[in-house]
């Protein structure tokens, strides 16, 4: 690329680049923030830094004290933290809360802003629109989605939206009611998805983010017995990917305007596999190459290449998590590092990913913590 008033720009070199940069600001070093359920192992919200030259993750320490922050969001500004606290019994209803955290940047620290409810038990899953200003939340136990506002403080709203999905599937144990697993803002920052493992469906809903609001806009259904749990969306904005807990799959979707149209729906296991699994995470790498979904039972994380026009997939392998029981995984933003959180073993291994290849190349230096369930970045 030169800049010399006869600019010759190469668009495939430009976007390898962008993919192995830093995100702005991060410096070689950012903080990890770990959430976790909460016993004699673990007391809260952890914090450690990763270095983004070595992958090492060192320094880790107590954030804040707060119950069953099992999943986490940073803010787009990166001055606040939101965690769902996943519990059944909140302020003496069978309610969750979400807890919005200024983040202290010289130390790591998380100061509480405020607390609020759910609306339903359980809940497991949390997001923010593209610009900030609301935030999402699905209720696995409640089998339910709520939305808040935002201040300019950084505190969160009494939930302005609330749905409670309705319905059952064909896995008895497990989808005898519904359990929203997950809600996340479409590419366009107009709808946002809702994967329901009880019902076999995603609910799109239309998002305000100024009044933080909800709008059920339609549904989708997924084969009888898939069990969606996590959604992700391809950097194109044209695709998008459900992860299925309990079929072991990936299914493509085309998205359009507030749409789903299902392309194509793989499996994340080797032909054969004999034992029992689950899955749990999915993420697209911010090239839009490679999709990875993370298996609990093989303990793997599948790796599979995306066709950028069709936006079908291809399983080439599956890794190892050194652990056991990989509920979450994480890429951080310049796209070289993968993190995978080892619920059952109580650890976090750290890959590096191939950038020509997509592959994860062998395990840096980890951490040991308590029941790791969901990682975060900021510079």
């Amino acid at each position: 690329m030169r800049c010399d008033g006869r600019m010759q720009f190469d668009r495939r070199q430009f976007l390898a680049w962008l993919a192995a940069a830093p995100a702005a600001g991060a410096g070689r070093q950012v903080w990890l923030y770990i959430g976790a359920y909460t016993n004699e192992k673990n007391r809260g919200i952890s914090v450690a830094r990763l270095d983004l030259d070595t992958g090492a993750v060192t320094g880790m320490m107590l954030a804040a004290e707060t119950p069953n922050p099992t999943f986490l969001e940073i803010h787009p500004g990166g001055r606040w933290l939101y965690a769902v606290n996943e519990i059944g019994n909140f302020e003496g209803r069978r309610e969750g809360s979400i807890t919005a955290y200024e983040i202290d940047r010289s130390s790591g620290r998380l100061r509480m802003l405020n607390r609020v409810s759910t609306k339903g038990a359980g809940p497991c899953h949390v997001s923010l629109d593209r610009t900030g200003k609301m935030a999402m939340i699905a209720n696995y136990g409640g089998g339910s989605v709520a939305s808040y506002q935002i201040g300019s403080d950084g505190r969160l709203s009494e939930a302005v939206s609330f749905f409670q999905h309705e319905g059952r599937s064909v896995n008895a144990k497990r989808q005898e009611a519904p359990h929203a697993h997950s809600i996340n803002p479409s590419p366009d920052n107009r709808f946002a998805v809702a994967c329901d493992l009880g019902t076999d469906e995603i609910v799109i809903y239309a998002i305000d983010p100024p009044s933080g609001s909800l709008k059920r806009h339609g549904v989708v259904k997924l084969a009888p017995g898939s069990g969606p749990r996590h959604f992700a969306f391809h950097p194109n904005g044209r695709f998008g990917y459900s992860v299925n807990e309990l079929l072991s799959t990936v299914t493509a979707f085309e998205y359009r305007a507030g749409t789903l149209k299902e392309i194509q729906t793989i499996s994340t296991l080797p032909e054969g596999f004999p034992g029992q699994n689950t899955t749990a995470e999915i993420r697209v790498h911010p090239s839009g190459r490679w999709l990875y979904a993370s298996n609990r039972g093989e303990d793997s994380i599948a790796l599979f290449s995306v066709d950028a026009k069709t936006g079908r997939m291809a399983r080439i392998e599956n890794t190892p998590t050194q652990g056991q029981t990989p509920r979450n995984f994480y890429i951080e933003p310049s796209g070289r590092w993968l993190l995978a959180a080892n619920q059952r073993s109580d650890n976090i291994a750290v890959f590096e990913i191939d950038a020509k290849s997509g592959k994860l190349l062998a395990a840096k230096q980890g951490i040991t913590v308590g029941q790791p369930v969901c990682l975060r970045t900021v510079g």
